[in-house]
């Protein structure tokens, strides 16, 4: 059984990876490998078809819970691009040099997604650089730069990513020293790529047009028909209402031990309050565009099954103990900690570093490695910026490859030799720190 999951999995992750060679959907074999696999488990399996479907909900509640908050994140991010509100932040940047406008975007992106968390930052930033960038081609090399960026500004803050927040909820890890641990290793992986970057990004880049046409009692048509419903006003509230949303996601969670889609969900619930009472006097032709129900006709939902595919898909590996094996295989033949981080680092480029993570605390006992132990903050280094090596490897990664349909082998070309740098040298960096200051 094990054997028939592995190649079924496999061959749904180069349908994935040749998207663009077979001129197929990445969603499409991601949801056909997601059912295939637990089918496979439930007709296989030597358990009780009831105990497989209480693992299967287990499972779908952590699935269902990360598409909740994408779902909610990028409604969110859609409403504030249709008030236009991003050029609250695009209209202050000032260059038309690419090398400057990479350090602004990725040290922008580093921190801020230390402060909301990595798949989140990745959305906004991505619909920022929709904004600056005209073309498709010109952004696609800065995306990579900020899937880099928000995987590095995630590891050091315990709501920056996932597998840092399991590890700090778990009690492996404390939030003041991993914040005093791992910024100058997670700092040192996003600045390696960026300097190298810096002379491989040469030349200029042309601004969107700046003329914005506010109206007053009614909406004013300009160049290429593009109308603008709103005034300067509702655009900054929105902008600075959907980024306060957004920060209070992981406050919400921190104070309730609530799942972050609740806070997401009850952050959007005041959105949409919000923008409700402010257009209610416009009429349905204004108003429906820049309405939450509006927006939610752009959200990607192919983007959101392909999600629900590949994690339910590595799901049924974590079920059936395939990763379970596979760590244990990792610790009996390597043995070093810090060769088993690296390994389970990259490992998180191939499949979800959730259930990786997961699978290490089930393995190390806490009484043998403690809080703050070696072993957990070079995990939560690892996991989280190791999966910046392919483009599926992390959340920020899928959500940027859906938002601007990012081909899987341009990724592996062009950024994951960068990343893999920054890896190991935000990594060399951790362990010369841990042997000078211990």
């Amino acid at each position: 059984m094990e054997t028939l999951l592995i190649v079924i999995f496999v061959v749904g992750y180069l349908a994935i990876v040749l998207e663009h060679n077979i001129h197929i959907n990445k969603s499409a074999p991601a949801l056909i490998i997601g059912i295939l696999c637990w089918t496979v488990y439930i007709l296989m399996a030597d358990k009780p078809t009831a105990e497989i479907h209480h693992e299967l909900e287990i499972y779908m509640a952590e699935v269902a819970s990360i598409l909740f908050f994408l779902l909610g994140a990028m409604t969110i991010v859609e409403l504030i691009d249709a008030h236009e509100g991003f050029d609250v932040i695009t209209k202050r940047i000032k260059t038309n040099k690419k090398s400057t406008l990479l350090w602004i975007v990725c040290v922008l992106t580093f921190f801020l997604s230390a402060l909301l968390d990595n798949l989140t930052t990745t959305i906004v930033m991505v619909s920022i650089l929709r904004k600056l960038l005209k073309t498709r081609k010109e952004r696609l090399f800065f995306i990579g730069m900020v899937i880099i960026s928000a995987n590095s500004g995630g590891a050091w803050s315990p709501i920056g990513d996932v597998t840092t927040t399991m590890l700090w909820i778990g009690g492996q890890i404390s939030s003041k020293n991993i914040v005093f641990t791992l910024i100058i290793p997670s700092l040192v992986c996003m600045l390696v790529p960026l300097i190298i970057s810096s002379f491989l990004v040469k030349g200029s880049f042309e601004s969107p047009d700046g003329d914005h046409v506010e109206f007053k009692a009614s909406p004013v048509k300009f160049t290429k028909s593009h109308i603008i419903y709103v005034s300067k006003f509702e655009k900054r509230l929105i902008f600075c209402s959907g980024i306060a949303a957004l920060v209070f996601v992981p406050f919400f969670k921190s104070f309730t031990h609530l799942p972050p889609f609740m806070g997401m969900f009850f952050s959007l619930g005041w959105l949409w309050l919000l923008t409700e009472i402010m257009h209610k006097d416009k009429n349905d032709e204004v108003k429906d565009p820049i309405s939450v129900i509006g927006v939610l006709k752009k959200v990607d939902v192919p983007s959101v099954l392909f999600f629900f595919g590949i994690l339910i898909a590595i799901s049924s590996l974590q079920a059936t103990g395939i990763l379970k094996s596979l760590a244990l295989f990792l610790d009996n033949s390597i043995g070093d900690i810090y060769l088993i981080g690296l390994a389970l680092g990259i490992l998180s480029a191939i499949v979800d570093n959730v259930p990786l993570v997961a699978a290490s605390m089930g393995m190390y006992d806490i009484t043998q490695y403690p809080l703050d132990h070696t072993l957990w903050e070079f995990i939560a280094y690892c996991a989280g910026t190791g999966g910046s090596a392919l483009i599926i490897g992390s959340a920020s990664g899928v959500a940027a490859m859906g938002m601007e349909r990012i081909n899987f082998i341009w990724y592996l070309k062009n950024i994951a030799w960068l990343a893999l740098i920054g890896y190991f040298s935000g990594a060399g960096v951790y362990i010369l720190q841990e042997y000078l200051i211990g």
